[in-house]
Formats: C-alpha cells, structure tokens, sequence
C-alpha cells in the first residue's frame, strides 16, 4: 500500500470511528435526540397575493439580526442565480431607494457559505436561498476551510436565510410579471426574552489544532470574555461552560483509538488533535483538560467568581498551547495558581481518570449534550445556546452580544447592551423613515441593538414632541421648568394670603373678646356708682326739705355755696374731688381698639 494510499485510508478510519462514537451517544439517549432548525420569520407586505407569514431557517454564518427586522426589496438575478460566480459590476444590487435589496438565489451548485459571500460583493443587504425539492428547512452551514484563499467565510456580514421550494417559487412568479415583492426579514422572536435574565451557554473544547473551529471559538472567548464579565458581574446573565464528549463502543473498548482518545476506560473520549493515532498528542489529553476547565469553573461558581473561568481558559489558551508544546498537567496548574484558585479543591473535582468509574461531571455533559425542551442535540462545534435557543450565526464579539441583549425583557437591557458598537446603521439610509429637520439637522431616527427607533430628541435643553414619524414640535424645557417653578411661587403665596387672612380674624377675635371681658368688668362699677350717688344725695334732699321748712334764706345761701364749688370743679376737672362731689368713670369704644377715659362730675342739688 503506497502512501498516499495509507493517509487516505487512516483518514477514512478516523472518520469512521467519529461517527460511530456521535452515532453511540446518540443510541445510548435515544429519546428526544434531535438537531432544531432555528428560524427567522418572513413576512410578504406587497404583492397583496403573497401577503402572509413564512419561515427562514437561519443560516450559521453571517450575521442575523438578532432583536431586529430588515425590511427590503426582492430581487432574482438574470444571471447566474445559483450565485455561485462573482456577479458583474460594481455592486450591481446595491439598492438606490430607501429599502434595501434581498437576493434570491437558487440552492445547489456550491457551498450556501458562498451564495451569501457574492450576494453580499454585489450589493445585496441579506440572501434568501430558495430550495431546490420540497422537504423540511435545513440549516445551511459553512465549510470547515475556506477554498478561497481570502477566507470569505470570516467575511461574510449579512444575515441568510434558507426558504422552502414553493415560497421560492411565488417570489420568482411575481418578479417574472413585474411586480414589486418587498418582504420584511424578522428575528425579534428567535430569541426568547421572557425576563430580566438571560440564561446562555457555551459548547466549546480545549483543543487549539482542530484549524479554523478551534481559531474561531478561542478568538470568540478572547475578544467577549470583557463583555462576559460584566454581565456575570452584574447578575444580569448565567453562564454555563460546556464540553462535547463521546463515549467508545464496547466493541471498540480495547481498540489503540479509543485506548488513546478516551478515559476512565473509554466512558468519555474526544478526537484526536493532529488526527494521527500515533504521535503528538491524543484526545485523552484534550479530555481531561476539558475536564479540569469545567471543574475551574465549578470550584469559581462556589466563591461566586464564576467568571474566572474566562481569564483561566484565555491564560491557558495563551501559556499552554499545543503549538508551543506546554498542554500539559503542570502549566495547566501554574496557571491555577497565578488566579488563586484552589488547585486541591479542583483535583478533587477531577477525580481519576484512569479508573473503571463514571465521573459525575463528565456523565453530566454527556447528558446535556442531547437536546431537551426546545433546544435541539449539541452536534456542532463550537455552539452557542441563549435561553435554551442554539444561535445562528458568526461567532463574533458584537453579534454574540446583540444576541444575548435581545434575551432581556424590553425596557430591562443593561447599560452595556446599549453601547454605540452594537448599534444598527438604519438610520443612514433615508433617515430610517424617521421625521427631520433638514434645516436644523434634527432628526428622530435613533439607531439602537434592536433596530432604529423614531423618537423626538431633546437639544441643547429644548424638548420636541410628536409621533416621531411625521412630526416633531419643538418645546422650550427652560420655559416649561420657569412655569412650573412660576406655579410652585403662585402656589407658596396663595398660602401666604390666606394664613395672613386667618391670622388676622383670629386676631380681631380675641381683641372682640378681651374689650367685651373689660366692659363687663365697667358696667357693674356704673350701675354701682349710680345707685350711690343716689344714696348719697338722699340725706341732703332730706336736709334741703327740712331747710326749706325751716329756713328759706338757708336754702338759698346753701345753693350759692354749691354752684360755687362746682364752677371751681369744672375750672379744674383733675384736682381731687370735694368729699360731698361724687366721680363718674365714662368708658367709650373707638373703631381702633384704643380706649379713652374722661372724668365729669355730677353736683349734689343740680
């Protein structure tokens, strides 16, 4: 056997071994296995014929627009609409109207990966490839390598989407009589939000020599492990690292690939990295140290420092790589212990890997790895799963986060999901069908991770209000907060006046009721000092009764004494009074509450 015939065969050998460790696990849970085709719905607005709801199986690759929607115009090419060659022109679909173009491309021929690549070179905002048989929506997915040597796969930027044969067909007749199909892409229903926390996981390994899968989910972990963080930090997310391992046949058990792939007598095995039986490592390795990153990130989650399991996983990735020959045991500590994690504590976790025993935490991923619920089996690698929904799409640092956001509730998103990097761009175009102001360049369109808003700004302190649509009104915010501030004052005086108000009728009360206890303390002195005078003027009645019996001229001279008296009386009103004079208080009341007092005297016999 020569030896290009020696690696064909080896290589059809491992091959063969592979799938029957993926065909083993998937026997041994049998109930339930599956793989989900998640979806984007697609809706037809015109023409009115074609009006209703489809579905589009996401592609994985490109980038979705996860929590948004696209609405755009279709188009079917003349020319090679297999795109399967570099469509002629400078962008020949690049859309001069307000909504963009969605090309429809005919399935076979060539890998989807590079439909949507020549869609994308052309000018095309997203590309719907219409099947060729009628059957169930598959997920397109893209080659391991990339045949061009420009690595297009990595490029690819817009979303795609695989649609039934007979929705296809529609699309084509209604283009083939002139008319114009605008249909409106939406993905803000791929993501369950239910609540104020997303719940995600990560299907990964350890390996970094399985080429582009292990480049581009190691890339992933760098470039998010920031973003991971500080969600995990925040208590907004919970996240779950997770390994795909297979377990080796019985029939297979004493075979040198499973001796060399798998522990704990072939229960849990992974490929071998260089895909050769016979030397650098072997897949064991690459299992126990999966193991050992689970176990970190068990050990971290107990002292609630689950996100370390991020800076171990890059520091590894950066210290004890394969390339550099350190995948090993020891530099897998040293690193533990330049995070001070407790390496006892995660030995313990790891258990032993030569013996003839189940490991719990190894049994457990094997267990997870077929689909429950609505998530479908783990069978690509690397997978990302978002409150239980597999992800479509490139694995890509401000994709990834657009589509963890658009698991929070509404209203609920933290402040990192409403960062400028993961913004959409709608609103370039056409103002994003927003109201402006082209004179003032003010406009309503907002560009945010779910799509572009329409909502009336606030500039410089002034408020604009409206639909955001078709009108915005401007509104001072100084000279509202001066009405409101003017109201308050109104307000504060309003109370003012009528405390004073209050105050003032207590006041004349209480006057009223003291000017009425000083009167009543005076009318009895009156009453008094009247009776007496007429007491006391009695005995001299009596003796001018007698005199005038007696003595006329007596009479007389005693009435000219009297009258004498009382001119010196009224000549000087405040000297004491003779003892045969009687005083007489007088009190009068004056409108100003002053009280005033005069003295007069009363004379006996006038």
């Amino acid at each position: 056997m020569t030896v290009a015939a020696r690696k064909t065969w080896m290589a059809f050998l491992r091959k063969l071994i592979a799938l029957t460790l993926v065909l083993a696990v998937l026997e041994n849970h049998e109930v339930g296995a599956r793989f989900v085709v998640e979806k984007s719905s697609i809706t037809v607005l015109s023409p009115a014929s074609l009006s209703s709801k489809y579905d589009g199986a996401i592609a994985n690759f490109g980038i979705p627009d996860y929590g948004g929607y696209m609405v755009g115009s279709v188009v079917y090419p003349e020319k090679g609409s297999n795109g399967c060659e570099a469509f002629e022109g400078d962008k020949p679909f690049k859309s001069d109207f307000s909504r963009p173009t969605f090309l429809l491309l005919d399935r076979g021929d060539c890998y989807f990966a590079l439909k949507a690549w020549n869609g994308q070179q052309a000018g095309a905002a997203a590309v719907l490839v219409a099947d060729s048989v009628n059957e169930p929506l598959i997920t397109m997915d893209s080659p391991e390598e990339s045949t061009d040597s420009d690595g297009y796969v990595e490029k690819i930027g817009i979303p795609s989407a695989l649609i039934e044969k007979s929705f296809g067909d529609s699309l084509k007749q209604a283009l083939k009589k002139g008319e114009d199909v605008s249909v409106r892409i939406d993905w803000t229903e791929s993501v369950p939000h239910p609540d104020e926390r997303v719940e995600y996981e990560f299907w990964t390994n350890s390996n970094d020599e399985c080429g582009i899968r292990c480049d581009e989910q190691m890339n992933f972990v760098q470039s998010f492990k920031g973003h991971a963080q500080i969600l995990e930090k925040g208590g907004y997310t919970l996240f779950t690292p997770h390994y795909i391992t297979w377990y080796c046949p019985q029939a297979f058990i004493l075979s040198s690939q499973c001796k060399s792939q798998c522990i704990n007598h072939g229960r849990y095995c992974a490929p071998d990295p260089e895909q050769d039986f016979g030397m650098g490592y072997q897949g064991k390795d690459v299992v126990f140290e999966n193991l050992r990153q689970l176990c970190v990130h068990r050990v971290a989650n107990e002292s609630n420092r689950s996100w370390v399991w991020w800076d171990y996983v890059t520091d590894f990735h950066i210290r004890c790589s394969m390339k550099e020959k350190k995948y090993s045991k020891e530099c897998a500590e040293d690193v533990l212990k330049s995070l001070d994690l407790p390496i006892e504590k995660i030995r313990k976790c790891i258990g032993e890997p030569e013996a003839d025993v189940e490991n719990q935490v190894l049994k457990t991923e094997q267990e997870l790895q077929v689909g429950q619920g609505s998530r479908g089996d783990v069978t690509i690698l690397p997978t990302l799963v978002i409150n239980n929904v597999q992800y479509r799409g490139k694995l890509e640092r401000t994709s990834v986060l657009k589509a963890i956001c658009s698991g929070f509730k509404e209203t609920s998103d933290p402040l990192i999901c409403l960062s400028g990097d993961i913004e959409t761009n709608e609103c370039a175009e056409n103002n994003g069908g927003c109201w402006q102001d082209l004179k003032s360049n003010i406009t309503a369109c907002k560009d945010t991770f779910r799509g572009r808003v329409c909502e009336c700004p606030v500039i410089k302190g002034v408020e604009y209000r409206g639909d955001g649509y078709t009108s915005c009104e401007e509104r001072s915010g100084s000279k509202f907060s001066w009405f409101v501030a003017f109201l308050v004052l109104a307000a504060v005086a309003a109370a003012g006046v009528a405390g004073y108000i209050f105050y003032k009728y207590r006041l004349r009360s209480y006057m009223d009721s003291e000017i009425m206890a000083i009167m009543s303390q005076y009318m009895p002195l009156d009453s008094q000092h009247n009776n007496q005078v007429q007491t006391d003027a009695e005995p001299l009645r009596q003796s001018a009764e007698m005199g005038s019996k007696g003595d006329s001229a007596s009479v007389k001279a005693s009435m000219q004494e009297d009258h004498a008296n009382a001119s010196r009386a009224y000549a000087d009103p405040f000297d004491s009074p003779a003892p045969n004079k009687v005083q007489e208080k007088v009190i009068y009341i004056t409108p100003f509450f002053y009280v005033q007092r005069h003295n007069y005297w009363h004379v006996n016999g006038v």
